[in-house]
């Protein structure tokens, strides 16, 4: 079965050169091409920003970003683009933010938070909290990775209560990291703890997206409703900054 055309894919390493996705634009072009080819119709392109591993400026990203922009439109003008960032969590990450430094979902007030494997809940909930006090709404990347959570899926849901949304990726929903993975993310979507999937695919060989094999898992899984929700509601009022309060 083939997706629906217009789904959206809210985290991936498309823009070459920039971190550890795309090395080229030959390879970029591809990764749409893939992308296009399984319904994807907007895609917000989320580099990596990690102190002391991945501090491109912003400058490079942006001139990297637009030239990716032009190579979309020669494959259909339908094919959107937007920037954000994968931003690995810090303690200064609110000045980094208010400074430019990092970049908010396609101009929005999400942004995509990551964290290390292996980060203490204390230390997740606590960056959390300070990225809603200060306005911004945070997006937990591939929450499936993170031992606080699958430790515990209660405090996945402690996460959603503060008011972080929460997204896994394509790859944990079909299985191809693992049956356990598939299982945990699974029953998070059976509990109405999920707001986001994404590709966070990296390259043509390996990574590769399969954001259009997830919407058709979830699809045939839990619905339409929920694929639709997933795919193209939730990411919609990200473009539109429409706070999704919890």
């Amino acid at each position: 079965m083939m997706p629906v055309k217009g789904i959206f894919d809210i985290h991936c390493h498309i823009i070459p050169s920039v971190d550890d996705g795309a090395a080229d634009f030959r390879e970029a072009e591809e990764l749409l091409r893939m992308e296009y080819a399984q319904g994807v119709r907007s895609i917000i392109v989320t580099p990596h920003f990690r102190i002391g591993m991945f501090e491109i400026s912003q400058e490079r990203i942006k001139r990297q970003f637009l030239i990716l922009k032009k190579v979309a439109g020669r494959i259909s003008h339908n094919l959107n683009l937007y920037l954000g960032c994968e931003f690995h969590a810090n303690m200064e990450m609110i000045e980094m933010l208010q400074s430019g430094r990092g970049t908010t979902m396609a101009g929005s007030r999400y942004i995509l938070t990551e964290f290390s494997h292996a980060a203490p809940a204390s230390y997740i909930r606590e960056r959390l909290r300070s990225l809603i006090l200060h306005g911004y709404m945070p997006v937990v990347a591939h929450v499936e990775r993170y031992e606080a959570a699958r430790r515990h899926i209660d405090f996945v849901g402690e996460l959603i209560d503060m008011g972080a949304l929460i997204q896994i990726n394509a790859d944990s929903v079909i299985g191809a990291e693992g049956f356990g993975v598939r299982r945990f993310c699974h029953k998070l979507l059976k509990n109405g703890m999920v707001h986001f999937i994404g590709s966070d695919c990296h390259g043509t060989t390996r990574r590769t997206p399969k954001i259009g094999m997830a919407y058709d898992h979830i699809f045939k899984k839990f619905g339409r409703s929920c694929a639709e929700e997933l795919f193209i509601r939730n990411p919609q009022r990200i473009l539109e900054n429409d706070f999704m309060r919890m």
